[in-house]
């Protein structure tokens, strides 16, 4: 029986089937290479799903004022992303400096101040890992424990060192630095292929238009409860208090674009029904994360008993 055209190897020189390995791992017209494949099985491979369940309630048993320090809520950007540049860049630099005599305390010294700054980019990552979808959190699983493996190779390059095997130290380290690019990798693929932590809200400000638009005759909007209408290409929140103001909000949440018109409102604020995020109707400032962007708001007017939306600014 034949074997598969791409497992094929006699006839082939070493240089020509390596060739033919890095091709597999590229993208065709035909299929997908081999890396974008195993991302879409680890998308779908629903068997993780009760440990990522247990792990998501372990990190959601946090005080809900550390988790947003961990999210970034309070700083208006994501702390994962800035955090782990720390421990990325001194163990890159480290393997720099292996390579070059007379400078293996010094690669040591960032091997150390690496592992060291790999907690609380790891806690900050797991807050933000608890609130994502599911095949997110299952590439976030192989994402995180790939990390792990780095943390520990690196654990032990630094623990080889100080008892003065140096050959067997640099070998661990880049060990560990090709596991820690591989995490890296699975976290670009969350963020730019399943965009994770980016800001869902962004696109409102192009898709709603400028200028006032009408959102619905105001007697048709109910007091009191919050309804989703449609401002252009803009799916927006509109909620009628009794005082006659109306708040109008994008629908869809910044964090994970749930929709904030099936959230409960309450002391001035939305609470997106998916994660938890809460925004205040009045300007849309992140009261509680997940989120750390704002969630666009509209200005409102009434002419002739039509409510009217616009951007400010617009």
């Amino acid at each position: 029986m034949a074997a598969p055209t791409d497992l094929v190897t006699e006839g082939r020189t070493p240089a020509e089937g390596a060739l033919a390995a890095m091709r597999a791992l590229l993208p065709d017209p035909d299929r997908p290479g081999r890396v974008q494949a195993a991302l879409d099985r680890v998308e779908s491979a629903r068997w993780a799903d009760p440990l990522l369940m247990r792990l998501r309630g372990l990190v959601r048993s946090l005080p809900e004022g550390t988790r947003d320090a961990l999210h970034g809520t309070r700083l208006g950007h994501p702390v994962h992303p800035v955090l782990v540049q720390v421990p990325i860049g001194t163990w890159t630099s480290a393997a720099v400096l292996d390579l070059l005599p007379g400078r293996r305390r010094g690669a040591g010294l960032l091997v150390g101040v690496g592992l060291a700054a790999a907690a609380p980019a790891a806690l900050a990552g797991w807050a933000d890992w608890a609130e994502l979808h599911k095949p997110q959190m299952r590439v976030g699983l192989v994402h995180a424990a790939a990390n792990t493996v780095a943390v520990g190779l690196y654990a032990a390059s630094l623990a080889a060192r100080l008892r003065g095997r140096r050959m067997k130290g640099r070998a661990l380290a880049y060990a560990g630095l090709l596991t820690v690019s591989a995490g890296g990798a699975l976290g670009g693929h969350l963020a730019y292929r399943q965009a994770a932590g980016v800001n869902h809200a962004e696109p409102v400000s192009v898709l709603a238009g400028p200028g006032w638009q009408p959102v619905g005759e105001l007697a048709d909007f109910p007091v009191g409860t919050p309804v989703s209408r449609m401002l252009g290409e803009v799916p927006v929140f509109v909620l009628r208090q009794a005082d006659g103001t109306v708040h109008v909000l994008a629908d869809r949440c910044s964090h994970q674009a749930g929709p904030l018109s099936g959230g409960e409102v309450a002391d001035g604020c939305v609470r997106c029904p998916w994660h938890g995020s809460t925004f205040r109707l009045t300007d849309g400032h992140v009261v509680h994360g997940p989120s750390t962007a704002p969630q666009p708001v509209f200005e409102t007017r009434v002419t002739a008993g039509l409510l009217e939306a616009r951007l400010p600014g617009t």
